[in-house]
């Protein structure tokens, strides 16, 4: 399954970015860049929430150091049936069939037939919106 990331540098992340941290696609939400004397290294202190698990986190580390921010995918589904919060969908393009949660904006929209577009993160399949025309 999904699972690419690029590198890149600590310094280079602002606010909305995604990036990995603790093994968890994230939004960095927001990163302060403290400047040392002569001879330190800047330092980047990054919190993020999680994109899947909502939960927050943050690191410390040195500005030169390399990160990784996932690759993110955004595939279209067919909705094969829906059960409660959860549905059924097929991949447009592989015919791979899978569950996915229903998010709360989209229940009233999810319907059998009806094509809506997922993200692909690290391993997390995240249905975003509904596809129209």
């Amino acid at each position: 399954m999904g699972g690419e990331v690029k590198r890149k540098i600590a310094t280079a992340f602002t606010k909305g970015n995604y990036i990995v941290m603790d093994g968890v696609a994230s939004v960095v939400t927001d990163i302060q860049t403290s400047r040392p004397g002569k001879h330190g290294h800047a330092k980047c202190n990054i919190m993020a929430v999680g994109m899947v698990d909502g939960k927050k986190r943050q690191i410390v580390v040195p500005g030169h150091d390399e990160l990784e921010t996932p690759v993110i995918e955004k595939k279209n589904a067919q909705i094969l049936n829906v059960n409660g919060d959860m549905a059924s969908v097929m991949d447009s393009e592989t015919y791979e069939t899978f569950d996915m949660a229903i998010p709360e904006e989209l229940k009233s929209e999810v319907k059998e037939g009806v094509t809506v577009v997922y993200w692909l993160i690290l391993e997390d399949r995240v249905m975003k919106q509904i596809k129209t025309g």
